[in-house]
């Protein structure tokens, strides 16, 4: 009888809402250009209490991937639950609106289905910021702010009151409460806000835009590392390739990239050592930031008693290149650039603690949450809901992961699509299809993709099947 019990508990879905007939909030926490250093991922620096304590209470997604390594394009993608091909964002200041203006986003999903939707903070990105107010029931607010505001120094703030997006130094520390920065105002309001929605259901999305540049936080959050034990990759050799094939794979060149713009850092050549370990501590201390906002806002979750009908979410939309191979920023298709955090606590999930090593992807986010939260999604969506690696972590699932870039002024397209094992590369000219050139690497062996195996004789085989993965796209590669 007791087998008999098991078996029927098991039959039925392993996530259930505590009510049948109440619907499950959803607090949507989105963080800017994190990598996995957490302490959930594995890293012994990173101290990040709150964000591990969340994994242990829900699922960690060990092999999370975004769909395009910058924040417009994969915020876009991951809202619209379309794809880049899809919905192609050639630049920052173009918003998706202007691309498909009718496409109903994951928040306008559940306000037509009677939620509270609000955002605070950076959610999607477009600059000039671009409200988009079809998704929300009231107008977002601290959208994103001018670069100046972005720094509390003097020195700093003067450069931007000339232009907005004028850059002062790549990192500032500076004694001041958690509200001085951004951030700080963004954890206050979705604090604020839990307590007037705690009776209506809500989707309530709360954007960190640390650790973006610059690496401005609070003094505190700095003093939590001390800098001579933070290691600096162990690969900081710049690329052989990079005058060849790096033009059409790195953002970062000697003369060329995201942080060339601050004012401590060179105009060209490589990042003095010193210099790069200021920049990682400050990535790091930037992490300690996010995780005590994250640490604020889940215990007024909890306070309120909401917790058990709220399905917690945090993910990051790109990862990030901190000094390997010389290389800074995001903005490729490497690893480093499009590994990024996920994260699920779901009411009634019996698999709490867990991980999973599934190949996953942000574009399925969209689906999962509309599948757990019993909406019809539109049919139209190119992501598959991750609600059956929530009941069983270790099922059978996706072959491959799809990430691409725009090179060279958006006239060749970097495609890249990552295997539990490879990373296989093409890049082809975007009027003709023109193949340019292909790459392979073994992720286990070689993660700083040093070593490129495409011509290796017995390669051939697994390029061929790469090959077949990439050219016949994301539905030959479901589970």
């Amino acid at each position: 009888m007791k087998i008999l019990s098991i078996c029927l508990l098991f039959s039925f879905s392993m996530i259930r809402p505590a009510a049948a007939q109440e619907k499950m909030n959803v607090l949507f926490i989105c963080v800017d250009d994190l990598r996995p250093n957490l302490g959930c991922y594995g890293d012994s620096i990173a101290i990040t209490p709150n964000i591990d304590k969340l994994a242990k209470e829900g699922m960690l997604f060990e092999r999370t991937y975004c769909q395009q390594a910058l924040c417009a394009p994969s915020r876009a993608s991951m809202m619209t639950g379309l794809r880049p091909d899809t919905l192609p964002i050639p630049t920052e200041s173009v918003h998706f609106r202007s691309v498909l203006p009718d496409v109903v986003t994951l928040p306008q999903l559940f306000k037509q289905n009677g939620y509270h939707a609000q955002a605070f903070g950076k959610v999607y990105h477009a600059y000039p910021p671009q409200p988009d107010d079809i998704s929300w029931t009231v107008p977002e607010r601290i959208l994103d702010v001018p670069k100046r505001d972005e720094y509390l120094l003097p020195a700093n703030r003067v450069r931007g009151f000339i232009n907005p997006m004028e850059k002062g130094t790549s990192t500032e520390q500076v004694v001041t409460p958690d509200e001085g920065y951004q951030d700080g105002q963004v954890a206050l309001a979705a604090i604020e806000t839990l307590d007037t929605i705690k009776n209506k259901p809500f989707f309530l999305a709360v954007g960190f835009k640390r650790p973006h540049l610059p690496f401005s936080v609070p003094k505190k959050y700095w003093d939590l590392y001390q800098r001579e034990n933070i290691p600096l990759p162990a690969d900081m050799k710049y690329p052989e390739d990079a005058e060849n094939l790096g033009k059409l794979r790195y953002d970062w060149q000697y003369a060329k990239g995201e942080m060339r713009n601050y004012t401590d850092i060179p105009e060209k050549g490589d990042v003095p050592v010193n210099k790069a370990r200021e920049l990682i501590h400050g990535y790091y201390a930037c992490i300690s930031y996010i995780d005590a906002q994250v640490g604020r806002v889940l215990h007024t979750l909890d306070s309120l008693g909401l917790r058990e009908k709220t399905i917690v979410i945090l993910w990051s939309d790109n990862g990030y290149l901190l000094g390997e191979r010389g290389l800074w920023g995001k903005k490729d298709n490497s690893e480093y650039a499009t590994h990024v955090v996920l994260m699920m606590d779901v009411p009634g999930m019996v698999h709490t603690g867990s991980r999973t090593k599934a190949l996953v992807e942000l574009v399925d986010i969209y689906p999962t949450l509309a599948d757990l939260c019993h909406l019809k999604a539109p049919a139209e969506l190119q992501g598959t809901s991750m609600k059956p690696l929530l009941e069983n972590p270790d099922l059978k699932w996706k072959k491959a992961a799809f990430s691409s870039f725009p090179r060279l002024n958006n006239t060749v397209m970097a495609y890249t699509v990552r295997t539990a094992k490879y990373r296989y590369h093409e890049y082809r000219e975007k009027a003709s299809g023109k193949l340019i050139a292909q790459e392979l690497y073994d992720m286990d062996k070689d993660p700083f993709e040093k070593v490129d195996l495409v011509n290796e004789k017995n390669k051939k085989k697994i390029v061929a099947m790469h090959k077949k993965l990439l050219s016949q796209g994301w539905r030959s590669a479901l589970p």
